[in-house]
């Protein structure tokens, strides 16, 4: 079973992604790799626009995801129906989309569909249950694990050097 992704219709699922857009990728790689990790797949996914300059077309993240983009003057749809047509497994390959047209297509090539929110809810019931769970009020104040400091750093911003 692989899944292949929608970048896109996945992250406008949530409110104001369009406001910064290689954030909201890069939210939306992080959460992909968490569940993939969890579950123990191997996800692809396609976006639109123009490659990342840190994740080229085809580039691995985090040993989980492969990252794919449109082609110059197309869109994620007809790369999508590209990697469709040359999958081998079509029965056991779950496609993320919201696009009518594309699932109506990857359907009748023989690939399963799954709507974006429905795949956001699974994501996002996956991300929260097998975290840490949330503070109490006596854990206010209480210094965080090493790895949550680290990650929390990286998201504001912060250097090591900063930090001292």
């Amino acid at each position: 079973m692989s899944y292949l992704i929608d970048g896109n219709n996945v992250m406008a699922q949530r409110v104001g992604w369009h406001r910064d857009k290689p954030a909201a990728r890069r939210r939306l790689m992080d959460e992909l790799a968490q569940f993939a990790q969890v579950k123990g797949l191997k996800l692809e996914v396609v976006f639109d626009g123009a490659p990342e300059n840190h994740f080229p077309d085809g580039a691995s993240y985090r040993g989980f995801i492969r990252v794919f983009y449109a082609a110059r003057g197309s869109n994620a749809d007809e790369r999508i129906k590209q990697m469709v047509e040359a999958s081998r497994e079509r029965r056991t390959l779950f496609v993320v989309t919201s696009d009518r047209a594309l699932a109506e297509y990857v359907r009748h090539c023989g690939a399963q569909i799954i709507r974006a929110g429905d795949f956001r809810r699974r994501l996002d019931g996956t991300n929260t249950t097998d975290q840490s769970p949330a503070p109490t009020a006596h854990d206010k104040g209480a210094p965080l694990p090493p790895e949550n400091t680290a990650h929390w750093m990286r998201y504001f911003g912060v250097t090591e050097e900063e930090d001292e």
